[in-house]
């Protein structure tokens, strides 16, 4: 599952599958958390491009960032999410917090 991270200078993209669920979002949090203790990282990019479904879970992983990251606003970012993520984003408070950027094809 390496292609799922990418750093360019400060920056870690993570690409999510296509299950958001919670033994993803441990995985996910591991590297995360590994990563940023190894390299200087000033944000992170969700990339939802793949992603179909998501829980509770998810969230709890995009607030967990948030928190690691400083809670500083521009430090998390959302970016190709589902009409339905982005649903779930909103009714957790979630957009508050972190960027979020529709899915080109949703945003027309």
């Amino acid at each position: 599952m390496q292609e799922m991270y990418k750093l360019e200078g400060t920056v870690l993209t993570v690409v999510l599958p296509q299950d958001v669920d919670h033994p993803v979002t441990d995985l996910v949090r591991r590297e995360t958390d590994h990563i940023i203790n190894q390299n200087y990282i000033r944000k992170i990019v969700f990339d939802f491009t793949h992603t179909e479904f998501m829980d509770s879970s998810g969230v709890g992983l995009l607030m967990g960032r948030y928190r690691a990251m400083g809670m500083r606003k521009e430090s998390i970012q959302a970016v190709s999410v589902s009409r339905h993520i982005d649903r779930l984003l909103h009714l957790s408070g979630l957009h508050r917090y972190i960027e979020i950027q529709k899915a080109e094809e949703e945003e027309a």
